[in-house]
């Protein structure tokens, strides 16, 4: 796993830092900028940009998410989102660049829009999912927490054992669990999660959000 993702799993999810930078919290957006900055400059390595290039593209990516930051409608998918911009500056300095006399410009098909995102990329993403997990899960009733816990031990926890401990009857351990589950699909970042998935599915396109 990259540095980034590891940052990304154990700091706050890209969300809280979402609503804290459009209310102006400048530690914030410096967090957004330190998380997501390595995604934008692979993708910039990946255009083959040179430095210059690269760090003019990365300029213009982040005055737009600094203009966008209140309208963006997936702020749990922003890793998704900079793809799509970083990709879109990068073809842009590319069309601008001169290009050798008598040669035609043939685009390299890894940058094609479409491609699968490279394992960096899908880190991040991967990360950012499992941050917003870890945040709706602190949010479930103490309850919840203690009855999902159990079920997903390894080896499992047998229902009588479930059932002494939490005096949940044995027959009512899977639809409580169920309540539970239900709850944590319900809270914001996973519910933006969700949508934002199925949107993509409707849309034909692939999808930047991992699987939940």
């Amino acid at each position: 796993m990259t540095t980034e993702a590891v940052r990304m799993r154990d700091g706050p999810p890209v969300t809280s830092l979402v609503t804290r930078a459009v209310s102006g919290d400048r530690q914030a957006w410096d967090a957004l900028v330190e998380r997501y900055i390595p995604l934008v400059w692979s993708i910039c390595r990946q255009h083959q940009l040179d430095n210059d290039d690269a760090r003019d593209v990365s300029q213009a990516v982040w005055l737009q998410l600094a203009s966008q930051l209140r309208t963006l409608d997936d702020p749990a998918a922003l890793a998704g989102w900079l793809s799509a911009v970083t990709g879109r500056e990068c073809d842009r300095i590319r069309c601008a660049a001169p290009r050798p006399h008598g040669r035609e410009y043939v685009p390299d098909p890894a940058n094609l829009p479409g491609r699968p995102i490279d394992r960096a990329e899908q880190e991040l993403l991967t990360a950012e999912r499992h941050a917003v997990l870890r945040e709706a899960f602190a949010h479930l009733p103490p309850r919840c927490q203690r009855l999902i816990a159990m079920l997903i031990q390894d080896p499992p926890v047998p229902d009588a054992e479930i059932s002494a401990r939490l005096g949940i009857p044995a027959r009512s351990i899977r639809r409580e669990c169920h309540g539970c589950l239900e709850m944590l699909r319900r809270y914001p970042g996973i519910a933006t999660l969700i949508d934002a998935k199925v949107r993509h599915r409707k849309q034909g396109t692939w999808a930047a959000v991992a699987p939940l």
